[in-house]
């Protein structure tokens, strides 16, 4: 090299000299945009290095910083899951809140309105058996549960206790095979008993198939059973079919439909009227009835049979039955519907004294005053 610039030493300062004086010139001349030659050179000679050093860094600190960025997004991302689930259970907490201050509201105005004596419990458990039927409430002697009392709600009755403990007690559900009431339906005041089957549905029994039942219509305790009150909702139609012996009839019981958390046991039962049909209710326009016949004077035979007088109620034996076993257990202190007691029905009747006759004073005879 040292060779070469010796021996071209005039030629090389010509070529430095003409390459500094175009630049000198590039540097003072403009082009028509009003740019020196000396930029355009340099951003035309630098843009290429630029483009490429701008790649490496994209791919490289960008793809860094990015990673970086997608790190705090997933952070971020795992603390709002967080928040979301915590606002989540706090929405069903107040949900289930709200539901219990609802049910509890609804039993309170139905103690209000229930003239039957009742205490609320809560259910605790259930039945270990993979068919079991019952349930374990919170409710038990020292509190006034006993063995035979009904348990219900608002919406129907739920079982009888089968058990009582000092804390606790044992419920049978209606729905156990085993289970059975007396029940009467609210539009043709049919009489039967109810049977649990095991699932979700209630047969009733000993309906003749002669007799009309209808789907929708809603059977209620009748009190025969002498264990729950009279007039408490069991549940509505669903199935209503003939028989070989007897009407198959199937119940959708109201107790379950939403759930079986806090019930109430029936201390001490009072019966109650069942809820007549609303005028006109399933039934069509009437005709009106005819007007009584003119009265007409017949003669009555000698021999015919007396008829009944229209005020004079009739007895059968059954009533004369209910009627003893009523006053053996008014005798014996016993209310009936009453089941934590069972009168005496072997007691002989109580005996009625009659009357003792009044016996008339001779009134007294006038004094006469001496002359």
């Amino acid at each position: 090299m040292d060779g070469f610039l010796g021996r071209y030493r005039n030629l090389s300062v010509l070529v430095i000299v003409i390459m500094a004086q175009l630049v000198l010139l590039a540097v003072q001349v403009k082009n028509n945009q009003d740019v020196r030659l000396i930029r355009v050179w340099a951003v035309t000679a630098m843009t290429p290095l630029a483009r490429v050093l701008e790649g490496i860094r994209a791919n490289t600190f960008g793809v860094a910083g990015e990673y970086w960025q997608l790190l705090e997004v997933r952070s971020e991302n795992r603390t709002m899951k967080v928040d979301l689930d915590r606002l989540k259970l706090e929405n069903q907490y107040l949900k289930e809140e709200l539901a219990t201050a609802k049910r509890v509201e609804a039993m309170a105005s139905f103690v209000q309105r229930n003239p039957s004596k009742t205490i609320g419990a809560r259910i605790i458990g259930a039945g270990s058996g993979m068919n079991s039927k019952v349930v374990f409430i919170d409710r038990g002697s020292t509190s006034g549960v006993l063995k035979g009392m009904p348990v219900i709600t608002p919406d129907g009755i739920v079982g009888k206790v089968t058990a009582s403990y000092p804390v606790g007690a044992q419920v049978m559900l209606i729905t156990d095979p085993t289970f059975a009431c007396g029940v009467v339906s609210d539009k043709s005041r049919i009489h039967g008993t109810v049977r649990g089957q095991g699932n979700n549905q209630l047969l009733v029994d000993y309906i003749q198939n002669e007799q009309q039942v209808a789907v929708g219509e809603v059977f209620y305790t009748s009190g025969d059973d002498r264990i729950f009150p009279k007039g408490l909702p069991v549940g509505p139609v669903r199935v209503a079919r003939q028989g070989k012996l007897f009407k198959e009839i199937y119940l959708a019981p109201t107790a379950f439909e939403k759930g079986l958390e806090e019930v109430l046991v029936v201390l001490e039962g009072v019966h109650q009227q069942i809820p007549d049909l609303l005028p006109g209710a399933g039934t069509g326009p009437e005709a009106k009835p005819l007007a009584p016949p003119p009265s007409e004077s017949v003669p009555t035979p000698v021999d015919a049979t007396p008829q009944q007088k229209p005020d004079q109620k009739l007895s059968t034996d059954a009533d004369k039955l209910l009627e003893k076993y009523r006053s053996i257990g008014e005798q014996q202190g016993v209310r009936y519907g009453n089941p934590g007691r069972v009168p005496n029905f072997n007691a002989p009747p109580p005996v009625v004294k009659p009357p003792a006759p009044k016996t008339e004073t001779p009134p007294a005879a006038p004094v006469v005053p001496p002359n």
